[in-house]
């Protein structure tokens, strides 16, 4: 079933498999994706696609700076009729909420997701109201140095499971996207090959997958590298742990293993842990990303020992 969303998606983004996986894999861990890079590289294509690979319920939520918090969240609206407030739902209210360049929007519509993204529920008028399962939210943004956007606070961006750069195509798959998106584009012909209560079952199924306590031990000795780590000013949230152990489960559930991998949480930790992190100004000074840090953390951790035995624990550059 996997391989039939994976296929779908990569039949509209030509050229990004390891994007396309990432996605699935954030999916099937029951968390929210941010899709960063210059405009025109198909961000939104990407989030699009993937919602609309799946039969769920799927809303749009175009961020621009005069958009209110509570186009976001919903509000309540008084009936003339009834003598009563009634609560109308806003956007926010479906499966997949694909929130197009993000940070355009104020700092006060931006905190709108906070609760919706960790909690999945909404309160207005101390009601709180339950967001349908599953639910995911795949936010698009521009780099923060371009002309209109507001950066996303750090409690904004820790609730992101992973963040992922789409990047220019090649030139082949440039040429090939030209044949099949320069006539018409191949959303219109695009149909779900999964359904909402599919992907419940997915996910149930990644919640099972074993992961060892050497493992563990690995995924948070790698986040505890990033809070003492010279190089940066903040370190990775408990929350991250927890987010880089899920899409392990996740990663190892595609590659059709039931069991983690320290290989799993290697490969995971760039997009997992780095859009958290807050480069000391050093490092800003030499010009290194969180990127490279985390990089090099995952060099210098030792891996587990009874995986460096085994050979299981190859280091992934």
């Amino acid at each position: 079933m996997v391989e039939r969303v994976r296929a779908s998606v990569e039949s509209v983004i030509e050229g990004k498999p390891e994007a396309v996986r990432i996605a699935l894999t954030v999916m099937l861990a029951e968390g929210h994706l941010l899709i960063e890079d210059v405009p025109g590289v198909g961000k939104t294509m990407l989030a699009k696609t993937l919602a609309r690979s799946v039969d769920c319920t799927v809303r749009r939520i175009q961020f621009t700076p005069d958009l209110l918090p509570s186009d976001v969240t919903g509000t309540n609206i008084f009936d003339q009729n009834r003598r009563d407030f009634e609560f109308r739902p806003g956007a926010i209210f479906a499966q997949i909420v694909v929130g197009d360049e993000i940070n355009r929007a104020s700092p006060k519509t931006q905190s709108a997701l906070l609760e919706s993204m960790e909690e999945r529920q909404v309160t207005i008028d101390g009601t709180s109201y339950e967001l349908p399962s599953p639910f995911m939210v795949i936010a698009t943004q521009n780099p923060v140095e371009m002309e209109g956007t507001y950066p996303l606070p750090e409690a904004q961006r820790d609730r992101f499971m992973a963040r992922i750069s789409i990047g220019y195509p090649g030139p082949e798959a440039e040429l090939a996207m030209l044949d099949t998106h320069g006539g018409a584009s191949p959303l219109d012909g695009l149909r779900p090959v999964a359904h909402s209560h599919d992907i419940l079952g997915l996910i149930e199924a990644v919640r099972s997958v074993h992961v060892a306590d050497t493992v563990r031990r690995y995924a948070v000795d790698l986040v505890g590298a990033t809070r003492t780590s010279p190089e940066l000013r903040l370190g990775a949230s408990p929350r991250a742990t927890l987010h880089l152990l899920r899409a392990a489960r996740a990663a190892a559930a595609l590659e059709g293993r039931d069991y983690v991998l320290p290989d799993d949480v290697q490969a995971l930790a760039v997009p997992v842990l780095a859009h958290r992190l807050l480069p000391s100004a050093e490092t800003q000074l030499s010009r290194r990303s969180s990127e490279q840090v985390v990089r090099d953390l995952v060099q210098r951790l030792p891996i587990p020992r009874p995986f460096a035995d085994q050979g299981a624990g190859a280091r992934r550059g």
